[in-house]
C-alpha cells in the first residue's frame, strides 16, 4: 500500500492491540480472529469504522485509506478458497533459530502448500489425459469414416 507509514511510536501502540498479529512501518497483519470478527460485524450492518473503534483500534492512527480498504480487502480474501487465512509469505530467510512452535507452525504451512500443489498437480494430469483421450478418439472416428466411405489415406 502506498499510503500511510507508521511511527516508531504508532507501531508500539498498534503491537498492543491484541487483533494485530504483526506490524511494520508500512503494513498491518490481523489475527484470524479479528478478520472473521470483521466480516461477521460486517454483514450484521455494522459499519466499518464502528468495528475498528470497538477493536481498539485509532483510526487516525491507522489512516483514511487504510480504513475504507480493510474491508474491502476482506471481503476478497473471504471469496478465496483459502478464506480469510492469510496466505502471504515472507521472502526473506530468517537470521534467528526458530522456536518448536515456530517451527511447527512453517511446517504445516509448508505442508498445506504442498497439499494444494499436489491437487494442482492431479487435476491438471487429469485434464491432460482427458484432452489426450478425446484428440485419439476424433483421431479413431476420423479414419473410420475414411474407411466406410472407401477413402485411403497415405
Amino acid at each position: 500500500m502506498a499510503g500511510k507509514t507508521f511511527s516508531e511510536e504508532e507501531i508500539a501502540q498498534l503491537q498492543l492491540n491484541p487483533h494485530v498479529k504483526r506490524v511494520s512501518r508500512t503494513t498491518i497483519t490481523y489475527t484470524q480472529e479479528f478478520r472473521e470478527r470483521y466480516m461477521s460485524e460486517y454483514q450484521k450492518g455494522t459499519a466499518p469504522s464502528a468495528i475498528l473503534s470497538q477493536a481498539g483500534f485509532d483510526r487516525s492512527v491507522l489512516g483514511k485509506e487504510r480504513c475504507d480498504s480493510i474491508g474491502r480487502n476482506f471481503r476478497r480474501m473471504g471469496k478465496r478458497e483459502s478464506g480469510l487465512e492469510d496466505m502471504r509469505k515472507n521472502g526473506r530467510p530468517l537470521k534467528r533459530e526458530l522456536s518448536p512452535e515456530e517451527e511447527v507452525e512453517r511446517l504445516k504451512q509448508k505442508v498445506k502448500y504442498l497439499e494444494q500443489e499436489n491437487e494442482f498437480l492431479k487435476k491438471t494430469s487429469f485434464l491432460d489425459r482427458k484432452a489426450a483421450c478425446a484428440h485419439a478418439q476424433r483421431r479413431n472416428s476420423k479414419s473410420s469414416t475414411q474407411f466406410s466411405s472407401g477413402t485411403t489415406t497415405n
